[in-house]
């Protein structure tokens, strides 16, 4: 099958730097345009990175002499593009009118940013969890005028590593949840070279992070309504965001109360047998088993589960009942992969396979 074309929108960033990983060798797309900031357009992509690469795999040849182009010349970009990954470091108003005018040019987006993830007819989607929301897109376009254009978004990465724990035990009624999330250094685009005083070291504060993490969730769990998407108003999240010195995955402690408790079984079962969209389609990002449950005491671990499935799949343990709460249990996502870029690929796919690319 011939491959559909696609732009990488902030190429030159660490997340930018994981989409071309995984998009070096995907079998529906095919990545035509690599487009920065001013200062970059114009260099080869190699030169434009210099000594930013931050992958542990050495930059695929394919893109090192590709021209990057600017990201906010949108012309320069649409001819040899289907529709576009957006993953820039800019102030969220800038986003914001960044992506919609991609969209505007009919060039769909699928977004990293958080710019756009209240925008209440902008689909933020964990495929496996809330892909129906995809249906807000039709309203979208109306407001844009757009026959094709849109934008589409994931949600944060640290909520990746028990929003999808959470989700199968709904019917339970959960009505209050405590979440402590242990966050890698990646989720801030550093490395330990760039960040020599994360080594050694936390600390108990992320910008912004805690109001994300309590709120995107009911936005995940919400439903459509009007063309809008309006979030659940339950259960009651509190959150505590914690940067420690890990490379990679974001891992979450997690207290839960139901209305119905189940039992530990029951809830093993739930995760067991989770599945979406992406499984039933057979997506090629998409993990075989969703959430993978750990019976040893020490797992999952970072550096020992964060690949799981590619870094994909999400990780859970240490189910046991709690003396406050019901329930508390830990878990674990890779967040450049299953949180940032691989997120937004399985988007991607999904829109794909649902025709939202079609021209």
């Amino acid at each position: 099958m011939e491959k559909l074309k696609v732009g990488v929108i902030g190429a030159t960033g660490m997340v930018g730097q994981r989409f071309l990983l995984l998009l070096e060798n995907h079998p529906y797309f095919e990545v035509a345009v690599l487009a920065a900031s001013a200062r970059s357009a114009g260099q080869s992509y190699e030169k434009a990175v210099g000594e930013r690469w931050k992958m542990s795999v050495p930059m695929p040849e394919k893109y090192k002499n590709m021209i990057v182009k600017d990201a906010s010349d949108i012309d320069s970009v649409k001819p040899y593009v289907s529709f576009v990954f957006c993953a820039v470091d800019m102030k969220k108003p800038d986003i914001l009118a960044l992506e919609e005018a991609y969209a505007k040019a009919e060039i769909p987006v699928v977004s990293n940013n958080s710019a756009n993830r209240w925008t209440p007819d902008v689909p933020m989607v964990i495929p496996e969890i809330n892909d129906s929301h995809l249906e807000v897109i039709e309203h979208q376009r109306k407001r844009l005028g757009t026959k094709r254009g849109f934008i589409a978004v994931k949600p944060n990465c640290s909520i990746q590593s028990y929003v999808p724990a959470l989700t199968p035990l709904l019917k339970y009624k959960p009505t209050q949840i405590v979440a402590t999330t242990y966050q890698a250094i990646s989720g801030a685009g550093k490395t330990f070279k760039e960040w020599p005083e994360m080594i050694d070291n936390v600390i108990p504060y992320i910008g912004g992070e805690e109001e994300k993490s309590e709120q995107e969730p009911l936005r995940v769990w919400g439903k459509v309504e009007n063309g809008e998407i309006v979030k659940a108003d339950a259960p009651l999240i509190t959150t505590q965001c914690i940067r420690v010195p890990v490379t990679n995955g974001h891992t979450a402690a997690v207290f839960v109360k139901f209305l119905n408790k189940p039992s530990k079984e029951e809830i093993l079962e739930a995760w067991k047998n989770f599945a979406g969209k992406p499984q039933a389609l057979g997506l090629p990002s998409a993990p075989t088993q969703f959430i993978t449950y750990f019976e040893e005491d020490n797992r999952p671990q970072a550096a020992l589960d964060r690949d799981i499935y590619g870094g994909m799949g999400v990780t859970v343990g240490r189910l046991r009942e709690d003396t406050l709460f019901d329930y508390k249990f830990v878990g674990l996502s890779h967040n450049t992969v299953r949180g940032a870029a691989g997120g937004a690929v399985l988007i991607a796919e999904l829109l794909y396979r649902e025709g939202y690319f079609a021209e």
